[in-house]
Formats: C-alpha cells, sequence, structure tokens
C-alpha cells in the first residue's frame, strides 16, 4: 500500500464492490488488493461483507457486496478508469445490463465531488436507491452526506424486505479469508 500524503490533493472516496461467479469472496479479495496498489490510493477499511440478490430483474446467482473507504489522489475519471481496468483484467465481460459478474467496482462518492457527465456521475446516480450499497456504507458513514441528506436518513426510507442485505462476515482486508 502507497501512502497517499495528506495534502489538498488527497480526497477520501466510497467504492461498491460487487461479485456473484466463483469464488465471490476470493474476487472481492483480489480487487480491494488491486485497488490498494492504485498510484496514490490507499485502502482505508471496508464494510463487513454483505450477500444480497440480485438487483435489476435479470435471474442469477446471489452477490457478495462490500463498500470500501479509499483515500486517493486520482482525479475521479483516472480513478473510474483504473478501477474499470481492474474489472477487465479479472475477466469481467459486460454483456447483460445488471447481468452476473465476476466483479463489479463502483466508485459511489468522492469528496469535493458533484458532477454529471455521460462517462461519470457522482454521487452514483442509483446509489441512494440500493440497499445493498447503503448498508455497508452506513456501516462506514452513516453521516455522509449524499445529495444533501446522510447515508442513514437515505437507508431509512429505502423500503425492504426480510433477508434482501445479509451480513455474512466481518470487514475483509485483502489476502484474508473469514
Amino acid at each position: 500500500m502507497k501512502e497517499p500524503s495528506r495534502t489538498a490533493g488527497v480526497r477520501r472516496a466510497f467504492l461498491g464492490l460487487g461479485s456473484n461467479l466463483g469464488d465471490r469472496q476470493r474476487f472481492l479479495e483480489t480487487a480491494l488488493a488491486r485497488i490498494d496498489q492504485l498510484p496514490a490510493t490507499a485502502l482505508r477499511r471496508t464494510s463487513s461483507l454483505y450477500e444480497t440478490e440480485p438487483w435489476g430483474g435479470v435471474p442469477q446467482p446471489a452477490y457478495l457486496n462490500l463498500v470500501a473507504e479509499i483515500e486517493t489522489g486520482l482525479g475521479p475519471e483516472a480513478l473510474l478508469a483504473e478501477v474499470l481496468r481492474i474489472e477487465r483484467e479479472m475477466g469481467r465481460v459486460r454483456t447483460v445490463r445488471w447481468g452476473p459478474r465476476i466483479i463489479d467496482v463502483d466508485l459511489l462518492w468522492m469528496e469535493g465531488e458533484a458532477r454529471q457527465t455521460p462517462e461519470l456521475t457522482l454521487p452514483h446516480p442509483r446509489l441512494v436507491e440500493r440497499a445493498f450499497v447503503l448498508v455497508p456504507l452506513a456501516e462506514l458513514d452513516a453521516h455522509l452526506l449524499v445529495r444533501g441528506r446522510p447515508v442513514a436518513a437515505w437507508l431509512a426510507e429505502l423500503p425492504r424486505s426480510e433477508g434482501d442485505v445479509v451480513r455474512v462476515s466481518g470487514p475483509l482486508r485483502p489476502g484474508f479469508r473469514s
């Protein structure tokens, strides 16, 4: 892990990670290790690991999801390019929207960034609609403001059914098996 210096260019960001094919936990651990090796980026902590039902209506296996907090000197577009590269290198193939995947890494939120471009929207446009993102994000920072409201407030309003987000282990660390 490279320790980013705490200067004006280093910002906190949250990434959402998920996997629903193969050895899901190993894929998440591998992605975390690769994120931690990005230039000017340090993995600070992860949420617990959650099993969740698929989102988007495509029949597929359940996901393992988590949220990672990082500090990075990369700008939002550069960070997005790096996590998309990690997905590709791990074998992610984009065929069906919201379909099954070995790994999915989403840039959810970045300190000081609110933007909407064809390539990137921050905060993530569906962040406040998804329990599989809000539950682990609230675990890390329930008071984080997203669109002017704390994550905990968005989560409290989200309709949920029993068992849609189930904690299966504590926080993951690269190379650590629960």
